[in-house]
C-alpha cells in the first residue's frame, strides 16, 4: 500500500518523503503549494504528486487519492503565528477542517498509522520550562489553538475509532530548505539569508527569548520511528520533539555573524521555551543528534 505525506513539497515534509523514499516506499504526496514563506517547493521524482485543498470537503472524494494507504503523515497546515493573527479563520480551516477530512481519509483507506505534526507553541507563556506534555495548555494565539484542536481529533480518533495516531510537538525546527520568504519566516533561515545578502537581521524585541532549535534531520527520525513502533502506549499520544537545550536569539544571530538591529516586540509568542524529551526518549527510543551551534559553523 501506499504511504501518503501532506505538505510533502515543504520544508519537514519534503525530508519525510525524501527518508521514505530510500526506504522504498511508494510514496504519495498532497500539497498545494500555498505556504506563502517557501521560496521552493521540492519534489522527488520519485514519489507522486496530487494538488488538493485539504480543508474542502471535496477532497475525500477526490478520484486521486489513493485507495489503500499504509501510513499518513500530516504535515500540511497553515503553520505560522503572525498569518494566523491576521486571519485565524483560514487557519482554523486548515489546521482544524483539514486535519480532520486526513484523519476521516485514514479511516477510510485503512491506514495503519497517522502522524501528525503539531507544535510546541501550545504551551504559551504559564508553563515554566522545560515543557512537558502533561503541563497545561496555554494557547495564545489562533495557530496554537487550531493545532491542538488537532491532536484532541488525533487522541478522538484512537480511543474512539482505534486508528493509531502520533501526535508530535515540534520546537523551532531548522536546517536545510527552511522557509526564508517573509518577516515571519523561521529565524535561523531568515538570519541565514539577511547575513547572505550583507543585511542587518532584524531581531524581535531584546533578543534574549530563549527557543529550544531542534534540527530537521531529528524531527525526521521521530517521524518515522512513529510509524514503525508497535507499542502500543504510543497510539493516541502526544510527544514534544526538542534537544532539551535552548540558544538565545540574540545568540544565534551572533553565532551566523554580521550585523543585526531590534525590531518591536510580537503578540501571542511565547518568552522562552524548552522541550523535556524524556517521553519520547523512553517510549520511541528517539533523541536529538544534531546541535545548532556546529551546524551554523559548517554551512
Amino acid at each position: 500500500m501506499k504511504t501518503v505525506v501532506t505538505g510533502g513539497c515543504g520544508f519537514i515534509g519534503s525530508h519525510i518523503v525524501d527518508e521514505l523514499i530510500l526506504e522504498g516506499h511508494d510514496v504519495v504526496v498532497i500539497d498545494n503549494m500555498s505556504a506563502e514563506a517557501n521560496k521552493d517547493f521540492y519534489k522527488n521524482p520519485n514519489a507522486e504528486y496530487i494538488n488538493l485543498d485539504i480543508s474542502s470537503e471535496s477532497m475525500l472524494m477526490s478520484e486521486d487519492l489513493p485507495e489503500k494507504c499504509h501510513w499518513i503523515f500530516h504535515l500540511a497546515a497553515e503553520s505560522r503565528i503572525q498569518p494566523a493573527i491576521n486571519n485565524p479563520i483560514h487557519a482554523c480551516k486548515v489546521n482544524v477542517m483539514g486535519t480532520c477530512n486526513l484523519l476521516e481519509y485514514a479511516m477510510r483507506s485503512g491506514a495503519q498509522r497517522f502522524i501528525y505534526s503539531s507544535t510546541s507553541a501550545g504551551y504559551g507563556l504559564k508553563n515554566e520550562i522545560p515543557l512537558k506534555e502533561t503541563m497545561s495548555r496555554d494557547c495564545l494565539n489562533p495557530y496554537s489553538s487550531s493545532k491542538l484542536a488537532g491532536e484532541d481529533l488525533c487522541g478522538v480518533y484512537y480511543s474512539l475509532y482505534g486508528l493509531p495516531t502520533v501526535a508530535f510537538r515540534y520546537f523551532n525546527v531548522y536546517g536545510d530548505r527552511q522557509p526564508l520568504q517573509g518577516q515571519y519566516a523561521p529565524v535561523v533561515g531568515l538570519f541565514m539569508e539577511m547575513s547572505k545578502r550583507g543585511e542587518s537581521m532584524s531581531i524581535v524585541g531584546d533578543g534574549l527569548q530563549r527557543r529550544d532549535f531542534t534540527h530537521v534531520s531529528d524531527v525526521v527520525k521521530a517521524n518515522i520511528l512513529a510509524a514503525k513502533t508497535e507499542d502500543k502506549s504510543a497510539y493516541g499520544e502526544v510527544f514534544n520533539v526538542g534537544t532539551g537545550t535552548n540558544r538565545s536569539v540574540l545568540e544565534i544571530a551572533q553565532m551566523i555573524g554580521g550585523p543585526y538591529h531590534h525590531i518591536s516586540e510580537r503578540p501571542g509568542e511565547a518568552r522562552d521555551t524548552l522541550a523535556d524529551n524524556a517521553k519520547i526518549r523512553r517510549i520511541l527510543g528517539w533523541e536529538p543528534t544534531i546541535d545548532i551551534e556546529d551546524w551554523i559553523e559548517q554551512q
